[in-house]
């Protein structure tokens, strides 16, 4: 399924680095076909995500995810990403199901996430294009065994906040006050790799 996605999504000639660039595409796309509820229904129960983070925390006045809400992956329920995340340090990755470094990347991420428990939120945020289809990201986390919390970001008002470059995958890391501490478009080999640089970039050893 994913292979078909790869196949026939519109990209680019480039590839720097093992990382995807993005362009805009017009015209009908395969990532938009939909399914019925039911099949969506059971896409979620295989995934089984984790819930989007609520940390019941006080969001900081500078934070850029203030008022940006967009639909939770786990439950499809809209999702206020600066009030859920608010007052710890995070690692958002950004990816797509058409991004084949990102098939890669993925599994290291949530590797990471189990390893830095609850010093640090991590969370997975997919690109524009293709995010008006939940299901096929649900099939592409369950086929990767990713459990991630997952927000969508179809109108693309996450990656407008943060900055994002679009090339996928990219990770941007975020302080507890909701700023921007980094903007790394590249592709993390291993868990080591994305510790050193929250630890560099966002002071937490994890």
């Amino acid at each position: 399924m994913i292979a078909l996605v790869v196949a026939i999504w519109p990209r680019g000639d480039d590839d720097t680095a093992g990382v995807s660039d993005q362009a805009t595409a017009t015209g009908p796309k395969a990532t938009d076909a939909q399914v019925d509820e039911g099949q969506l229904a059971q896409a979620r129960r295989d995934a089984a995500l984790q819930p989007c983070p609520q940390t019941g925390l006080p969001i900081g006045p500078g934070s850029v995810l203030a008022g940006v809400t967009a639909p939770c992956l786990a439950d499809g329920k809209p999702y206020d990403v600066g009030a859920g995340t608010a007052g710890k340090p995070m690692v958002v990755n950004m990816w797509a199901v058409w991004c084949l470094p990102c098939r890669r990347e993925l599994p290291e991420m949530a590797a990471y996430a189990q390893r830095a428990g609850d010093k640090v939120t991590v969370l997975a945020v997919h690109a524009q294009e293709g995010a008006k289809n939940p299901y096929l990201a649900l099939r592409f986390l369950t086929e990767n065994n990713v459990h991630l919390p997952v927000v969508m970001d179809p109108d693309a008002r996450i990656a407008g906040a943060l900055k994002a470059p679009r090339v996928f995958p990219s990770t941007i890391l975020v302080r507890g006050d909701g700023t921007v501490a980094k903007v790394l478009p590249q592709v993390f080999d291993d868990p080591d790799q994305i510790a050193a640089a929250v630890r560099q970039y966002l002071g937490v050893a994890t």
